[in-house]
């Protein structure tokens, strides 16, 4: 297999670190949202909430008493109602749009719920145990990455990955008799595991899938190399396997300052001479520039401007020899 641009191991597609556009998601899925029309009013609150089990947030809406963050609230959602977390209050200014989806709170959270929630804690730890039992003895080729029981009907549920399609109706059978519930097994993504279990990325922070956002973007390798990264896959990918998060979050930047920078190896009039651009940071602002007698000068990104679809830089910069 062969390399992009020449970086990296001879033996590495750097390509496989994409995103899989048949892998599951469980983004935005698994909260019923109804349009914000029908649920808003101006003195209508909106919160964000999490799932504790899969750390996916959401809004959601509550007409009722302010809630604090921390509390627990019941919420809908495609697999039955469960137990939700308040983050936090979400501003709305006056005047500013309706939100297009949002989720519904049903009510507060009872302290029975909460003990509930608590006890199935245990319980889903004994599930996890029996169904990778299970998941051997069938020999699917499958990844168990968390149970989760259900608040308020006999359901469990099973979230895994793998890199095919599994036949695990046998497993399901097994499990049904052994808990005597509804059983439905759900495949997931990598980034999705990552998400739910957390850990430590590259840059000794706690992955930002778990941490910061769950909106989890598609990542590409033209993102790597507009960042000006080294197609490396041990220094772009992070635990999951696939492309660094945090390249998604940065694109906007670098495509922004892109449009204020001279292209790499293209020419530049300055002086009288044509300059080659030989190196951009887009991080410290700075160009470095090259002309055919051997001169060098590094010029500030607000030096240049582009005219009549040719760049130039403004003023008078002193060259390095």
């Amino acid at each position: 297999m062969s390399t992009l641009d020449g970086y990296g191991s001879e033996d590495e597609d750097i390509a496989e670190l994409e995103d899989k556009p048949a892998e599951k998601c469980l983004d935005s899925t698994v909260v019923l949202v109804e349009s914000g029309e029908h649920l808003l009013t101006p003195d209508t609150r909106v919160y964000r909430l999490r799932l504790l089990y899969s750390h996916e947030t959401f809004l959601a809406a509550y007409p009722g008493e302010a809630l604090s963050p921390q509390s627990m609230v019941l919420v809908p959602t495609r697999y039955g109602r469960d137990l939700a977390q308040i983050i936090g209050l979400v501003p709305r200014k006056e005047g500013s749009p309706l939100f297009s989806e949002i989720a519904r709170i049903e009510r507060i959270a009872l302290p029975e719920d909460v003990e509930k929630s608590a006890a199935n804690r245990i319980h889903e730890q004994e599930a996890f145990s029996v169904c990778k039992q299970r998941i051997e003895a069938h020999q699917l080729d499958m990844k168990l990455v968390s149970v989760h029981y259900l608040l308020e009907e006999p359901k469990i549920l099973f979230f895994f990955t793998s890199e095919n399609r599994v036949d695990f109706r046998e497993l399901v059978k097994d499990l049904v008799g052994v808990f005597k519930a509804r059983i439905e097994l759900r495949q997931i993504g990598v980034r999705d595991e990552s998400r739910e279990v957390g850990g430590l990325g590259v840059c000794g922070r706690g992955y930002c899938c778990h941490m910061v956002s769950d909106n989890l973007k598609p990542v590409s390798i033209k993102m790597a190399k507009e960042q000006n990264l080294s197609l490396n896959s041990m220094k772009i990918s992070g635990p999951c396997g696939r492309l660094l998060c945090c390249l998604a979050y940065e694109h906007c930047f670098y495509s922004e300052q892109r449009r204020l920078f001279p292209p790499e190896g293209s020419k530049v009039h300055h002086d009288g001479t044509l300059w080659k651009v030989l190196e951009v940071n887009m991080i410290l602002g700075t160009v470095k520039l090259a002309a055919d007698d051997g001169r060098q000068i590094q010029a500030s990104g607000s030096s240049f401007e582009k005219l009549d679809n040719r760049w130039t830089i403004k003023e008078k910069i002193k060259s390095k020899g």
